[in-house]
């Protein structure tokens, strides 16, 4: 049973990935906004209490993404950067995030 479910969760995360299939090189470029509190490597900076990010999967960034835009999670520090962002933008961010290590 147990095995089972690994499977299918195994199988729904590559579904998802494939999914958000969004421009690493773009999102590098929109990531440079993000430098000065995530860090240049997505580790991010505990005095801006900011969280590593670096590895994240692409699906869980955009719904942070998401959920920062529509208020659901309040960021004041956030919110600037990101509210003018398109949901396309979010994938670039999202799958040039992911890679950083």
């Amino acid at each position: 049973m147990i095995k089972s479910k690994l499977l299918l969760l195994f199988i729904f995360s590559l579904t998802i990935s494939s999914f958000y299939a969004g421009d690493p090189e773009k999102g590098k470029a929109l990531y440079s906004s993000c430098v000065q509190c995530h860090g240049d490597q997505g580790m991010g900076k505990l005095e801006e209490k900011a969280p590593k990010i670096a590895g994240q999967h692409e699906w869980y960034i955009i719904n942070q993404l998401n959920a920062f835009k529509n208020k659901t999670r309040v960021n004041p520090k956030m919110y600037p950067y990101i509210k003018d962002l398109s949901s396309k933008d979010y994938e670039y961010l999202a799958a040039f995030v992911s890679k950083l290590k």
